[in-house]
């Protein structure tokens, strides 16, 4: 059987420069930390069906296009005590399935070469929504974020770049960075890969005990109640009051934040206690009735270990969705 080719490393921004006049278009980038995983390969399969989608379209007799993947654990969106030392680095597995899957090129650079002379003293501003959920449970998160994600598409001049759902609101930010910025860029994105017990797919879940895992799954579990209670026609208060009933039934997890919020905006649609305290964020106040789409996102730690979720819902509209002003974990590429 014949091994598929392996990509072309780059390691530096020269490199990358040298390489990139010479890759077919359309040029769709994945940008990741590494430690791919079956989320990451659902990317790379995007990404690959986009070039074979445009060249379809545009002209049938011509090359396809061609994949970059960037792996790149990046310092600015780690806070100190956060695991950025320990956060699994697995190049050679990652370059097999990047191999595997038709990547053209892989640019993995260092810190020094991504940030020389230490970090940057330009950042981008992630605006209100960089600062509710994540942003306020991490400050400092996605303003490194899109400063990476701004990097790296000026380095690797994509045509389209794919991200994951399950960073919700980070793929919210980078849609909003590419519009108010006139990058010109396409953001795709691709439904959340689950483990089969239903854990969202995540590079950290390889730090969670078996007991650990077992009081994880109630995050996913709490988001289907939600789920659940959408699609019997419920509001968003119905949606959120469901998913904290299955929080509270397990108290070994340690929940930051559960919400039903606007997947444009991450505005809260509807929020409410959670463990008998508030969501952060405070009371809700009246405002317009909500119905139509929204995302239903949480946040939590079992064990050392803090995991993220999403699930979209359609909401009902009627007497107790309401819109109010609120604050409120991704992690990240």
């Amino acid at each position: 059987m014949t091994q598929p080719s392996r990509p072309v490393l780059l390691g530096t921004k020269a490199e990358l420069a040298a390489a990139r006049p010479g890759l077919p278009a359309p040029v769709v980038l994945v940008p990741t930390m590494g430690a791919l995983h079956a989320g990451h390969r659902a990317l790379l399969r995007a990404a690959h069906a986009r070039t074979v989608c445009d060249r379809t379209v545009s002209d049938r007799t011509a090359t396809a296009g061609s994949v970059i993947v960037s792996v790149f654990v990046n310092p600015l969106q780690f806070r100190p005590g956060e695991d950025l030392d320990r956060y699994p680095r697995t190049m050679e597995d990652d370059l097999a399935m990047c191999a595997a899957e038709g990547v053209a090129a892989v640019f993995a650079p260092s810190a020094a070469e991504m940030y020389p002379g230490g970090g940057p003293e330009v950042t981008v501003e992630p605006g209100p929504a960089g600062r509710v959920f994540e942003g306020e449970f991490r400050p400092g998160f996605f303003g490194g974020v899109l400063t990476v994600v701004l990097k790296l598409f000026h380095l690797t001049r994509p045509d389209a770049a794919v991200f994951g759902a399950k960073d919700a609101q980070q793929l919210a930010l980078v849609r909003r960075m590419v519009a108010d910025t006139d990058l010109g860029i396409e953001i795709e994105s691709v439904p959340t890969v689950r483990d089969p017990d239903g854990l969202a797919t995540s590079s950290r879940n390889r730090y969670l005990s078996a007991a650990d895992r077992s009081v994880a799954l109630s995050l996913p579990r709490a988001l289907r109640a939600g789920v659940n209670a959408a699609e019997a026609g419920q509001g968003a208060s119905a949606v959120l009051a469901a998913a904290q009933e299955v929080l509270r039934a397990e108290p070994a997890l340690a929940v930051d934040y559960v919400a039903v919020v606007d997947p444009r905006t991450f505005g809260p649609v509807h929020e409410g206690p959670v463990h008998g305290g508030p969501v952060h964020g405070g009371p809700v106040h009246g405002g317009p009735v909500h119905g139509g789409s929204a995302l239903i996102v949480a946040a939590a730690r079992a064990g050392g270990t803090r995991l993220i979720d999403n699930m979209p819902v359609e909401l009902a509209a009627g007497p107790g969705n309401s819109a109010g002003p609120g604050s409120s974990d991704a992690e990240g590429l």
